[in-house]
């Protein structure tokens, strides 16, 4: 059953390209919006909360604050509306996935930058 599921994966769904993030990281993905016959990328910039599955069928949860209001959004890697994902700021965390950012306000939601080694 695993090898059908992997074969129509490999066969069937087009692989992209992101780039390598992880808990904590501060990602933008750009997305495809369709309205009618109309088509627009808007953007959703915030924390990333988890990165759940593996190979194509990877998800992952991105949290971001509107005014007061906490919103979070599911993306799946292999969405086809998904144009494309900018890694803004390295999080450092120690946790894969940070549901305790939640409950976090003012200056104890921050998170610490990972240094970048060039």
């Amino acid at each position: 059953m695993e090898a059908l599921i992997n074969f129509v994966q490999n066969e069937f769904i087009e692989k992209k390209e992101f780039p390598k993030f992880d808990a904590g990281d501060t990602l933008t993905v750009y997305y495809q919006i369709r309205e009618g016959e109309k088509v627009r990328t808007q953007f959703f910039k915030g924390v990333v909360i988890q990165i759940k599955g593996q190979g194509l069928s990877k998800t992952f949860t991105i949290r971001k604050m509107s005014g007061t209001v906490g919103v979070e959004r599911i993306f799946p890697l292999n969405l086809p509306a998904l144009e494309k994902i900018e890694v803004n700021k390295k999080g450092k965390v120690r946790r894969s996935r940070i549901y305790y950012f939640k409950q976090l306000r003012g200056k104890k939601a921050r998170i610490k930058e990972a240094r970048m080694d060039s």
